[in-house]
């Protein structure tokens, strides 16, 4: 059944009411939020020499994000129109294109407000932490934890709000509006992703690679000219980019289960468990779905609240705490699950609680609980993985490499084995029911993501202590145990980053599942299937596996080219002005920010148009069914190549980290160089290309849906507009192909040896 032929019953004044109480649990997390804001702007900066530094790395990450707006603007509008014009030819009158259009917007600015709250007070907490770490370990990694929280507890409170809101005003034609919302949350989160990891890590890379190998000095010395921005991209990349990130996987699982509630309606099955209660159940199911939201925003609060270091104690694992509030939050969200199952879950065939929808909301807890372990292992700085990768460094950076490459592969596939053990369980618990077994798979999704408040806090607290240990060392604060402290913080936060950049990959994959069955109504491909036999269907398939792999390369030559621009430079200011070195001269921090700055925009375009047009030009060439095996294999790939690359980087990136903290010699020896190296290589796989595939799978599975309905049902029907989307498609594809090739680093040494020939 097409998502526009739908037709729920009318909201109950219950229903209506329980909405209002998921619109004011939404406020609840803003609350919870500005709670957080006022404790950390409380809490004492510290010495001027850090906080001079802190108020650069701010002014630096707030231009880049206005830049960024500036930047994409156009592009957004120009989609705005498109999707008005297009839904115009499938719903009567104005009202739906125009609710779509909106919510679009909607999802884009949402998307891009939980990133810049984030960031902004990350910039704010980073500072105020370094000095909390003079005091105590407590002090130190309390605030830094709520400071994370700030980014959890908004990207939440924006999310539910802006999805309650649409379904408030449009009420049973909510499903058909929060696509265009999904969507534009996922576009942004995809922009920010892209633009935040090409500056991080542009700046990381570079800086490192002068700094650490050639100069010999530590990776925050002020005298290195890429510090400001290294800094600046922790926040652009891991609390801007990452929020948006989680923000959009929040969404799309929320809009996943509430299509397919509706589509149940259209399923026999459905339709012969139910009978007359169907529609009535059906969209039960959707309001299920929001309130299992409302329940991760106490969850989530109850989490953060439970992030404690005990009195007095000296330095300890930071895992430990943050272990211990996600079992409190998790714990939460599953009596949670069965509480709103008991009172407002029941069968209306039997009269009695059907305790499946509650227990595969807990598959989703289970699910991320498995993940979290196995990002753990692979990456945490005292376990198996990173201790062999670190020990190969003896030896040199190649074999560093081979083992961290090793490391991430491995993880990779049993990642995947997590995910499908997951969906099979979904389809086991709901096996007498087709309609139900995919609204169960979008289900541990939701369930994976009821902690998005506490995932998120996670994560954010990574940037903080990466710039807090910069921030101290920058500010010339000489005190053994508390930069001990701040590096052991740090070090943990690559683990925490790991383990929600695993989360968001497998949200990628469930979200990705659940829409496709989506996209199947829409296409009017449920009789047919998607048959890979067929030659087209096939060819699908092989484009589709293909396109992470050049998405990924744009990401990763975009990151290569910025880095070696940054290394030229810092090269130079250290050859023309010799008294940096001593203290005598100070570095032009802003020459560096502006250099990634400038490259972080330029390459924005080229992956938005692959993620957009890549799908149109498969759908409208080659049919639907071929668009369908296109999906299929971005989305195989995609989870296989994100895992790889975030675990294999963070493996890398901890087995430098373990060498700096006295392993095998630790800072300045041959094994310290190579494990360099070896960090300079993850980073664009961490915290470029691997995470941003997240949003591509999402964003392309979601124009997917938006252009089923026009899509040809085979590659014979030769239509204008059918020919002019393709031409189009190729036209820009060639673009952002030949746009990303621009730059060379080739070209630019060639042009440097013949001008210096010359002179």
């Amino acid at each position: 059944m097409s998502e526009s032929n739908i037709v729920l019953p009318v909201l109950s004044g219950g229903q209506v009411l329980i909405l209002w109480l998921v619109l004011i649990s939404a406020l609840v997390a803003l609350g919870y939020g500005l709670f957080l804001v006022r404790i950390v702007l409380d809490a004492d900066p510290g010495a001027k020499s850090m906080t001079d530094v802190a108020d650069a790395v701010e002014e630096g990450a707030m231009a880049y994000l206005r830049q960024q707006v500036r930047t994409m603007r156009w592009f957004v509008l120009v989609i705005f129109i498109a999707l008005f014009f297009m839904y115009r030819h499938v719903y009567h009158g104005i009202a739906l294109p125009l609710g779509i259009s909106i919510a679009f917007l909607m999802g884009v600015s949402a998307s891009y407000g939980a990133g810049f709250v984030g960031m902004w007070l990350a910039v704010k907490g980073n500072v105020r932490s370094a000095n909390a770490a003079l005091s105590s370990f407590k002090d130190a990694m309390e605030l830094a934890f709520k400071a994370g929280g700030v980014s959890g507890m908004f990207t939440v409170g924006l999310g539910l709000l802006g999805a309650t809101i649409i379904f408030l005003i449009f009420r049973q034609d909510a499903m058909k509006v929060l696509v265009g919302f999904g969507f534009g949350g996922s576009l942004a989160a995809l922009f920010m992703r892209v633009g935040g990891g090409i500056y991080t890590k542009a700046a990381d890379v570079g800086g490192d690679l002068v700094g650490k190998v050639e100069a010999g000095i530590p990776e925050d010395d002020p005298r290195n000219a890429a510090t400001i921005a290294d800094n600046v991209g922790d926040n652009v990349g891991d609390c801007a980019g990452m929020a948006a990130d989680v923000f959009e996987s929040y969404e799309v699982t929320l809009v996943a289960a509430i299509i397919l509630a509706a589509y149940a309606l259209g399923e026999k099955d459905f339709q012969a468990a139910y009978g007359a209660a169907a529609g009535g159940f059906a969209l039960k199911l959707i309001i299920f779905a929001l309130i299992l939201r409302a329940v991760g925003v106490f969850s989530s609060i109850i989490g953060i609240m439970a992030v404690r270091v005990p009195a007095g104690t000296t330095m300890r694992d930071p895992m430990r705490p943050i272990v211990n509030g996600y079992i409190a939050s998790a714990v939460a969200s599953i009596i949670g699950f069965f509480i709103v199952n008991y009172f407002y879950l029941t069968d209306p065939v039997t009269g009695h609680p059907d305790w499946r929808f509650a227990v595969t909301a807990s598959v989703g807890i289970v699910l991320a609980v498995v993940t979290l372990w196995l990002t753990n292992y692979f990456t945490h700085p005292d376990k198996g993985p990173v201790t062999e990768c670190a020990t190969a460094a003896r030896t040199g950076p190649a074999t560093l490499l081979l083992s961290g490459l090793a490391e991430g592969l491995e993880s990779s596939v049993w990642a995947l084995v997590v995910i499908a053990i997951s969906i099979i369980a979904a389809m086991v618990i709901f096996r007498d029911s087709i309609a139900l077994q995919f609204y169960g798979i979008a289900l541990t999704g939701l369930g994976l993501l009821t902690t998005t408040g506490f995932i998120l806090a996670m994560d954010t607290y990574g940037p903080i202590t990466d710039n807090a240990h910069g921030i101290f060392e920058m500010g010339g604060i000489h005190q053994e145990e508390a930069s001990r402290t701040l590096s052991w913080m740090d070090a943990i936060g690559n683990t925490t980053k790991a383990l929600t950049k695993g989360l968001a990959i497998a949200t990628a994959v469930i979200a990705a599942v659940s829409l496709f069955r989506s996209f199947i109504d829409e296409a009017h491909l449920g009789d047919l299937g998607v048959q890979i036999n067929m030659p087209t269907v096939f060819v699908g398939l092989l484009i589709g596996g293909a396109v992470p792999f050049l998405f990924s390369s744009f990401a990763i030559k975009a990151v290569g080219r910025a880095a070696y621009q940054v290394v030229v430079e810092v090269r130079r200011q250290f050859r023309e002005h010799p008294g940096i070195m001593e203290y005598k001269e100070k570095p032009d921090y802003g020459r560096c920010v502006e250099i990634v700055t400038a490259t972080a925009q330029k390459e924005l375009l080229g992956p938005g148009i692959l993620a957009i047009f890549s799908p149109l030009l498969v759908g409208f060439g080659l049919g639907a069914g071929a668009l369908g095996g296109f999906l299929g294999g971005t989305i195989l790939t995609g989870q296989l190549m994100a895992v790889f690359m975030s675990n294999a980087g963070a493996t890398w990136d901890n087995a430098k980290k373990k060498i700096e903290d006295g392993f095998l010699g630790g800072k300045g020896t041959d094994v310290h160089k190579a494990a360099v190296v070896g960090d300079t290589v993850g980073d664009p796989f961490k915290d470029t290309a691997g995470p941003a595939l997240n949003p591509m799978i999402k964003v392309m599975n979601l124009v997917g849906i938006l252009a089923a309905p026009f899509a040809p049902a085979a590659i014979g029907e030769v239509t204008l507009g059918r020919v002019l989307i393709v031409v189009l498609s190729l036209v820009l594809l060639g673009v952002a192909v030949a746009f990303s090739k621009k730059g060379s680093i080739a070209e630019e040494a060639g042009a440097g040896a013949a001008t210096k020939a010359a002179a």
